[in-house]
């Protein structure tokens, strides 16, 4: 199987992406000499890995009949200071919310994404540390941010 993403460009600073019959509007700020008619491209690398993993989640549970009230997925990525400014690593926050019986199968679920199932997530890991925290009815009950050791000084590097 391959993906193929066509671009074009329209004109300033804004460029059209079509994703399977989707169109993603990309564009610089106005500073940047854009007119901000869309997000800039590296954020959408986070906006991948949220949904790979989100949907995993979601399938998951839902193939063992199980549901989630509320969930959300937050991802941050860490640039460096200098060129070719890049993530130099990025952290995941689940946040779920749904019946206490269900809680270890959402984090269950989620390692099962982060360890095994998401693409996105092993082609960023090649890369760079990707860590992970889930909080489930507000309360948080995983963290392995701290056994990554980052080495802040590369941040800005």
């Amino acid at each position: 199987m391959k993906h193929e993403v066509n671009t074009q460009w329209m004109g300033k600073m804004q460029f059209n992406s079509l994703v399977n019959d989707h169109v993603i509007v990309m564009d610089a700020p106005e500073r940047a000499g854009g007119e901000d008619l869309g997000t800039i491209p590296k954020p959408l690398v986070l906006t991948a890995l949220s949904g790979c993993t989100g949907m995993d989640v979601v399938a998951l549970l839902r193939k063992e009949g199980k549901t989630l009230g509320n969930f959300n997925v937050t991802v941050s990525g860490e640039l460096t200071k200098s060129a070719p400014m890049q993530y130099n690593n990025i952290h995941v926050v689940y946040e779920a919310e749904g019946d206490s019986a269900i809680e270890s199968d959402v984090l269950r679920v989620i390692n099962r994404s982060q360890e095994d199932i998401c693409g996105v997530s092993a082609m960023l890991k090649k890369a760079m540390p990707v860590t992970w925290e889930v909080w489930f009815n507000k309360v948080e009950i995983f963290n392995n941010l701290h056994s990554f050791k980052i080495n802040h000084n590369d941040i800005g590097n």
